[in-house]
């Protein structure tokens, strides 16, 4: 996910996107430990879809104060 797309969402849609990440992310190491991961890159990219959303919630609440 790009980091423009991300920047057009509201706070409440950025933490509705984190928590789907999540979900993904402890599906995607669940696959991981019974070996049946395709692509280890999608946890790569998935830990910094999250990271990406929890740095613009971090900024958007600096704004607000």
């Amino acid at each position: 996910m790009k980091i423009q797309e991300l920047r057009e969402l509201s706070a409440d849609e950025l933490r509705g996107k984190e928590t789907e990440l999540r979900d993904q992310l402890f599906k995607l190491r669940f696959q991981k430990s019974l070996g049946q991961l395709e692509s280890p890159m999608k946890v790569k990219n998935v830990r910094r879809d999250i990271a990406r959303i929890r740095t613009l919630l971090k900024a958007l609440t600096k704004e607000t104060e």
